[in-house]
């Protein structure tokens, strides 16, 4: 069918990017937060269910020009695309209410962890945490230092200079797997750090935001629930949130979108005590890494592998959300289901199995079908295609 042409600009008439609004009860709120002034710090956006408030600003789903030239390094591997793609998609907004005021919940939120992908950055999964965050739950989307995101940043001491990190790709002549598997153990220190942040949070410690932010960290003290923790990613992302469980007891349960495997030790499966979530998509898995899914269902009977039919890769991210000609333009496909669909498929699944492992006193139990793969579009570990890492 015909494509109309990409109109510039942005906003919710349209444009290049028009993420959905949530489905939840709660309206959403996001924040930054960056704490220390070396790459042992850390960085992450933070979705929580917020007050209405009248004239909200919406913050920029790209948060700087810096990030247009990270991504078209990484996608399209030509940094001069930068500034096309900072027209593209650089105006564009997420629908929530920047630094809007913490919704107060005597029973405290229950906490998501949320890792990115390769090449991605804290900012790109805007949908899927936003939807979480609108039924209930604080989300920290952590941005990673340790050169897997298409670029980030920390603020030295020193006059508040910005230092950059770039993304790395695997040097010549090293092995893939020794290069990615030391950043995976990076990436959970790095979740762990996220949970100590908090657990200091709720004890009463004063956490200075080096970003200055208009909102403070400490309204979390009484309303955060850090019994109730899991951890979430996508991809390079998906892993770190399996690894999670081997290295933080505190985190309940994890919730994988289409996990990248390979970069695990294989001496580390049996050591993973507490249930995961695989949402696969179509199009990505190779039959060795769904085999390593497996081996974690055969000894974690609450573990679950389901596959959204009509899905590729980046589905999962906001990417997906971009009109067919720039997308295709930035990645060789797309996937055949409607992306409001599978989002809510993904959200809805993972719903409901937080709610049976963080023991939540929620109504996301009407969703347990799609635990089973029970449902239009989804399907218990269904056929795959091969990889296109």
């Amino acid at each position: 069918d015909p494509v109309s042409p990409p109109r510039l600009g942005c906003g919710s008439m349209g444009g290049m990017l028009a993420l959905p609004p949530a489905q939840g009860p709660h309206q959403v709120g996001c924040t930054d937060v960056m704490v220390g002034h070396t790459r042992q710090g850390l960085f992450l956006r933070l979705f929580y269910p917020c007050l209405p408030r009248a004239g909200a600003t919406e913050p920029l789903w790209v948060p700087r020009p810096e990030y247009c030239g990270g991504l078209a390094d990484v996608t399209l591997g030509r940094r001069w695309c930068s500034a096309l793609l900072g027209i593209a998609i650089g105006s564009c907004k997420v629908p929530v209410s920047w630094n809007g005021p913490l919704k107060p919940h005597s029973g405290g939120y229950p906490l998501i962890i949320f890792s990115h992908g390769l090449g991605a950055f804290r900012t790109l999964y805007s949908s899927i945490c936003t939807e979480l965050a609108s039924w209930g739950f604080v989300v920290a989307a952590l941005e990673h230092r340790d050169h897997s995101a298409a670029t980030t940043y920390f603020c030295s001491a020193e006059a508040g200079t910005e230092e950059w990190i770039p993304f790395r790709r695997v040097p010549q002549g090293q092995k893939e797997f020794y290069f990615r598997n030391k950043q995976v153990h990076q990436r959970v220190q790095e979740c762990m750090r996220v949970l100590r942040l908090f657990q200091g949070i709720a004890g009463g410690r004063s956490v200075p935001n080096v970003l200055h932010q208009d909102w403070d960290l400490s309204v979390l003290k009484d309303n955060l629930d850090l019994t109730k923790v899991a951890v979430m990613g996508h991809s390079f992302g998906g892993v770190t949130a399996v690894l999670a469980l081997v290295k933080e007891p505190s985190f309940g349960c994890a919730v994988a979108l289409d996990a990248w495997m390979f970069p695990l030790e294989n001496l580390l499966y049996p050591e993973v005590p507490k249930p995961v979530l695989f949402i696969n998509t179509e199009k990505f898995q190779t039959p060795e890494s769904v085999a390593k899914m497996k081996r974690l269902s055969s000894r974690n009977s609450q573990t679950r592998i389901v596959t959204v039919l009509g899905t590729v890769h980046e589905d999962q991210t906001d990417f997906a959300f971009l009109p067919g000609k720039l997308f295709s333009l930035i990645f060789s496909r797309r996937g055949t289901l409607d992306p409001h669909k599978a989002l809510a498929i993904t959200s809805r699944a993972a719903l409901a199995f937080l709610q049976k492992h963080l023991k939540l006193q929620e109504q996301f139990g009407q969703w347990d079908e799609l635990l089973e793969g029970v449902g239009d579009s989804v399907a218990p570990d269904a056929p795959f295609g091969r990889s296109h890492l």
